[in-house]
């Protein structure tokens, strides 16, 4: 059944609200995805706060002129769904593309992340980056690995300690 204006409309406003939010954009071929498919990778991307959506190709464009990303035409051909990414952009990103290589389906057209344009290869190597708890495990990791080393230090003294009164103890007859 076909949509009517106002429907088209409210779809267009909410496209639009969509991308003011977003941190980082992705337009995928999802050609060959079964809905199950489909619905488990939707499933997944909420739990990062992001979404996948699958809109017309035209709606999609009449969105973009009230957002502050510039209309990626060449991308907006044949099927495409949408990743808005709103919290980490990375994490998503890494999600979709594992996902499309998993199933040998689709493939990844451009994006955006903010406002700078990506093409293919650019969101390629992004989703090879680690993620920000990925990056935020490794800092907590760097900073605490000198005070580690200072505590075995401290504690290897001591250790020492106790070996030597242990020694003279045994020496002097001692239990």
């Amino acid at each position: 059944m076909a949509k009517t204006r106002a429907q088209k409309e409210e779809q267009v406003n909410k496209l639009t609200e969509k991308l003011s939010r977003a941190k980082a954009l992705v337009f995928a071929d999802y050609k060959g995805m079964s809905m199950k498919q489909l619905s488990d990778l939707r499933d997944k991307l909420r739990e990062q706060n992001a979404e996948l959506s699958v809109t017309k190709n035209t709606l999609l464009e009449r969105a973009f002129p009230a957002s502050s990303f510039q209309p990626p035409a060449p991308s907006l051909q044949g099927p495409t769904a949408t990743l808005f990414a709103y919290d980490d952009e990375i994490s998503p990103i890494k999600l979709l593309v594992k996902t499309l290589k998993d199933l040998s389906i689709g493939k990844i057209k451009s994006g955006f992340l903010g406002t700078n344009p990506l093409d293919e290869a650019k969101i390629i190597q992004l989703s090879t980056l680690p993620t920000k708890d990925e990056l935020r495990g490794k800092t907590v990791g760097v900073l605490v690995a000198p005070l580690q080393g200072i505590l075995s230090v401290l504690q290897g003294n001591l250790r020492n300690l106790v070996y030597a009164l242990s020694e003279i103890q045994k020496q002097k007859g001692g239990v």
